[in-house]
């Protein structure tokens, strides 16, 4: 059974879906999730949290502050301190369902959030067992690799010309999320970024091709790397693709090596999008056995 639900997190109401098991529970573990980088719940979330549903667990679904059904403005604003804090918010949100059993609630998290639930399993001793599937490991790193050193004081002149233009009243400069055009600018070059995202737009109609300006900025603020050998001794699995240019696969597998145990790396072939589609099942299916491993019943710290 699904239903939909909406919890407030720092002044803004956020949206999605709860699922629970088959079986009405009396105690169940819960995994908590949310989508990367200007992605909405319709686009493949609702599969995963399937698959953790017949598993047995609740499985809290919602879109982040500003995206898809969820509250809150600027649109298109993706602000990566304000998404963990609505991680956190959801699992206080989750702890307040009945029939969830809240010393058993698990993250799970893809790119732009697989980075978020690094940094949340390592501050909040709350998560009991965390999943990060292609993590954004290192803003800053990552900007350097996408952009062109030439060009990035035009890139910073734009930024500061945008936040002078938002704090005399002007809307936010809005840049493209993926562009089939690799000369435009946009927020997730490449030609697999592209198709994902069109690919989905006939079952994801409220995901819109636009973040604003400011987005890309603090994206290259984003450092969740910096948490991962915090996250211990709760369990960390980490899902990598092996030819990732979006979240540089390097990138992922020097982080993993600074985590401490427990932990589990499944290397999946492909780039970036490909653990949504074509490595779904293998995916799903190591993500639910890592939570079943360690949220199960006999799991109670």
């Amino acid at each position: 059974m699904r239903t939909d639900i909406a919890f407030v997190s720092e002044g803004r109401t956020l949206r999605g879906w709860l699922y629970c098991p088959d079986t009405t529970p009396d105690a169940a573990p819960a995994i908590v999730m949310a989508h990367g980088f200007s992605a909405v719940k319709e686009q493949y979330l609702d599969r995963y949290a399937a698959v953790f549903q017949a598993a047995g667990f609740g499985v809290l679904v919602y879109d982040h502050a500003n995206l898809g059904a969820s509250d809150g403005l600027p649109r298109q604003e993706i602000d990566p301190v304000l998404q963990k804090r609505g991680y956190r918010d959801a699992i206080s949100f989750a702890q307040t369902v009945p029939w969830i059993d809240p010393d058993r609630i698990g993250i799970w998290g893809t790119s732009y959030s697989g980075g978020h639930v690094i940094e949340v399993a390592a501050l909040d001793r709350r998560v009991r067992c965390v999943v990060a599937q292609v993590p954004q490991i290192s803003g800053s790193a990552s900007a350097q690799r996408r952009t062109r050193a030439d060009l990035v004081p035009a890139q910073l002149r734009r930024f500061e010309a945008d936040r002078a233009a938002r704090f005399r009243g002007e809307e936010p400069a809005l840049l493209p999320a993926v562009s089939a055009d690799p000369q435009q600018p946009c927020a997730m070059p490449g030609a697999d970024s592209y198709a994902f995202f069109t690919g989905t737009e006939a079952f994801a109609p409220t995901w819109r091709n636009a973040v604003t300006l400011r987005s890309a900025e603090l994206s290259r603020e984003n450092e969740p790397g910096f948490h991962i050998a915090r996250i211990s001794p709760t369990p960390l699995l980490m899902i990598v693709a092996e030819h990732d240019l979006l979240t540089a696969t390097d990138l992922c597998l020097e982080a993993y090596q600074r985590a401490l145990p427990p932990k589990h790396l499944v290397m999946v072939p492909g780039g970036h999008f490909d653990p949504y589609v074509r490595h779904f099942d293998r995916t799903s299916a190591a993500a639910r056995d890592w939570f079943t491993a360690h949220l199960g019943d006999a799991v109670r710290t």
